[in-house]
Formats: C-alpha cells, structure tokens, sequence
C-alpha cells in the first residue's frame, strides 16, 4: 500500500505543478491558512466552510458545505525579501535565484470532496509549508575561518506535502464530527558551511560525535566543514522521508448565523530523513578534502496544533471569523539531529541546538459578498518560535505579522476563482551565537506570497 500511496501521490504533485519549493511561507515552517480562502482571511479556516481545502485544519468544515462533489485546483506562489548582514563587517547575503533549484517559489493544492446529507468525505494533496533559502557560493557565507573563500553554496529547501483522507459526520443538527489520516512526505536539500569556530564549539558542547572527529582534528590548518546533499528537481530532495499526520475536530452551530470550532492536528511520525551527502573539509594548507557517504536527519517532525474558531454571519453580505491556535514546536524542535556515514564507514554525529518555543497565533478576517464578487481581508499575529541565540542563516523562519486580502468570483452557478494576497511584515532578528554561526549576523526578512484557486462543484 505504501509504494503505490506514494507513487500515485508524487504523480499527482508532478503533474500539477511543474516547479516546487518553499520559502518561509508563514510563522516558522507553515502557510497561512491553506487554499485562498482561508489565506485572505488571515488563515483562520476552523469554524466556516473553506471548502475541500477545510481538511487540512478542521475536517468536520467538510459537513458545512451543501451535498454534492467538489474539485479543487490550486496554487502557492511565494516572493521573498531575505538577506543576511555580517554585522562585524557590514557585508550582506541576499537570497537569490542562483540555481534551479529554487525560487520564485510554487507549491500545489489539489483536492476531491463528496458530501451527502449527513456524510462527507475528501482527498487531496497540499504543500503543508516549507523553507527555502539561496545565498549562492561569494558570500561571506561561504567564508571559512580566517577569511578563506571556499567557493562553496550555502543554501536550503525543506518541503512537507500533506496527503490528507478526511471524513466528517453531521451528529446532530448542530454538531459535526470529523477525522482525517495523512499521508506526509518531507524532503530536505541543505549546504551549509560551518567554520573551524563553530566544529569547535559543537565538539566542546559534546554536540559533535564520531570517528570522524580525530581526522578534522588531524589536519595541518582545519578552517571548517562544509555539508551538502542538494537536488535540483521540482519535488526530488537530497534527503527525505515518508510518515503519517492526522487530525480530529468538529463544529457546533449555536445558531444558523454563529459556528463554533475546534480541532486538534497530531504532531508527524515521520521517518528519519536519509540521501546521499558530501562532507567537505577545508584546510588552510590541504585544501578541500571532500568525502561521499550517506546522510540522515533525524526525527524532524511537524509539530502538533490546537485549533478554536468562530464565524458569524450578520447578514447573506457580511461575515467575520475568527482562530485561535497553539502550535507545540518545543516538543517537535529541540534540535536538528545530523549523522553523516562516509562510504569508507568512518562517521560524524551534529546535533545543532534549536529550542524552538511553543507559538500561540490569532487569525481575524472579514467578507462582503455582493453579486458574484466576495471581498475578504484579514490579519495573522503569533508569538515568536525561533529564539535569536540559535538561529541559522539557513534556515530563517522568523517573519510572525502578517496581513492579507482577496476576493473570490462566481464564474458559473457550479465554479468559481478564488485569490489572496499575503504580506509578511519584515522582520529583523540578530545571532552572534556559536555553534549556529561564525559572524554575528542580522536576519532580515519580508515576503509577499500568491494563493488562487478554481473550483468546480456539482450539487446534489
């Protein structure tokens, strides 16, 4: 069941969108809300009818729609603003496309659902979040210790995709019930050069093990270690893994114009991430020494999230909704756990401190319906997860403000578009800290990101 899940799931990806990756897309690792209609209302989505694209937070929502199919084809389009300043020395890193294999960023939706009076199934397929990063190979960045340029990237893209088989159950008139089980795959591509400093520091913390050690060690004039496993392919990572998610919820009518919501996602159980790698030890004297083998992240999981919403209907024009969300990174991010195997058998085990926090994030939105047209705005705040003593160039998560817009159109009585605009407040956060970096560094990222969707449905 497994290898025909995942051929079949990839297939689809493939087939629906010919270039995917991620920036940092919301708060840490994830969108804000999932289709454009819960994207321009601030990602709120746990107490109304977002459509198909409700399984992917509550999917009891999939009872709130009228009976009758519903196909859903969609997509991400992420534009980032990121740069990294080497504080010491007033030079900066700009993220940038320099390979294929990232920006700008896209990422499908793809969705089936089937509602009967009081029954209501959905399938589909949904880039979860991601991160992304590109800083080429002439920054400082690529700076080993003591000035000496190694001509070597410094980039990333993390991808998670969500395969979700939901089912919801209208109990009573009020209440409705629902479940999902996801299939998840997460890939990752990572280079990243760490300076003799920062290979110290880890070494010294007891955060680096292996055989491997001693023969840094043993170099005449070890200035850093560089890792890369990268793939310049649409959906392919240097590293990935196969797992399984889920989520449970419901919705309860108070009244025909008033819903209450809550659901609750399961943090992932998903495989340690394996692929193939290159370390590469640069010395002073030596040069670059590079060495094949195999690598593995370990127990990188998607964190768990609670989930409480309300809508209200003023009227057939106006509607205002409201989440309430808090996602458990601390249990999922303490650190990000890295063992390296050389094809000769000799290795080297990093564990590279995180301490995410756990996150709590307010969505608010608003829509007018007139005619054919809605009109739907919104805002997101959370706290922040990422601390600034543990945060790597690579892997800047920080933006937590966001702002959104949007409107949807009825082309047919059976189909409609949908669009939202998100804008990422920038966000300025500074690190000087070994082990995660070498130069005290000043992060500062903004970004603005494109959702739309076509939707065709056939009542009952």
């Amino acid at each position: 069941m497994q290898f025909n899940l995942k051929s079949s799931v990839m297939g689809v990806a493939l087939a629906g969108v010919s270039y995917t990756a991620l920036a940092t897309t919301s708060d840490v690792y994830r969108f804000v809300g999932h289709g454009p209609v819960s994207g321009a209302l601030g990602g709120a989505a746990t107490a109304f009818d977002v459509g198909a694209a409700g399984m992917m937070t509550n999917p009891a929502t999939l009872s709130l729609g009228k009976p009758g199919e519903e196909m859903h084809l969609g997509m991400d389009v992420i534009f980032t603003d990121l740069s990294i300043k080497n504080t010491a020395t007033g030079e900066s890193a700009k993220s940038k496309e320099h390979s294929s294999n990232r920006g700008p960023y896209a990422a499908p939706q793809m969705a089936y659902a089937y509602r009967a009076e009081r029954f209501a199934f959905g399938i589909g397929a949904f880039a979860r979040g991601g991160v992304g990063t590109e800083y080429g190979k002439d920054s400082f960045l690529s700076r080993a210790t003591g000035g000496l340029d190694t001509g070597l990237e410094n980039s990333s893209r993390l991808l998670t995709l969500n395969i979700p088989m939901a089912a919801s159950f209208q109990m009573t008139d009020s209440l409705a019930v629902g479940a999902s089980v996801d299939a998840v795959w997460q890939g990752l591509n990572l280079d990243m050069l760490l300076g003799a400093d920062q290979v110290g520091s880890l070494i010294g913390a007891g955060r680096a093990q292996g055989s491997l050690i001693p023969v840094l060690g043993g170099l005449p004039d070890m200035r850093g270690a560089h890792l890369s496993f990268t793939k310049n392919e649409p959906i392919a990572s240097g590293a990935d893994a196969w797992g399984w998610g889920g989520k449970i919820g419901l919705t309860y009518k108070v009244s025909k114009d008033t819903i209450l919501g809550a659901s609750y996602v399961l943090e992932t159980h998903l495989d340690d991430m394996t692929g193939s790698a290159t370390l590469t030890a640069i010395d002073g004297l030596v040069g670059q020494v590079k060495l094949d083998g195999k690598i593995r992240i370990k127990d990188f999981q998607s964190p768990a999230q609670l989930n409480f919403g309300i809508s209200h209907r003023f009227d057939d024009q106006w509607m205002v909704v409201a989440d309430i969300s808090r996602v458990f990174w601390k249990h999922a991010v303490k650190d990000i756990h890295v063992s390296f195997v050389s094809n000769a058998g000799q290795n080297i085990d990093i564990d590279l401190p995180q301490n995410y926090k756990d996150q709590t994030a307010l969505s608010l939105g608003v829509a007018y319906t007139s005619g054919k047209w809605t009109l739907r705005g919104g805002a997101r705040v959370t706290t922040q997860a990422l601390r600034s003593d543990t945060v790597l160039a690579v892997i800047p998560a920080i933006p937590n403000r966001f702002g959104t817009l949007g409107f949807g159109y009825q082309l047919t009585p059976m189909s409609s578009f949908d669009f939202a605009w998100t804008h990422s407040f920038k966000k300025t956060m500074q690190n000087s800290s070994l082990p995660n970096t070498s130069a005290p560094i000043e992060i500062n990222h903004a970004q603005d990101s494109a959702t739309f969707a076509f939707t065709y449905r056939f009542w009952v």
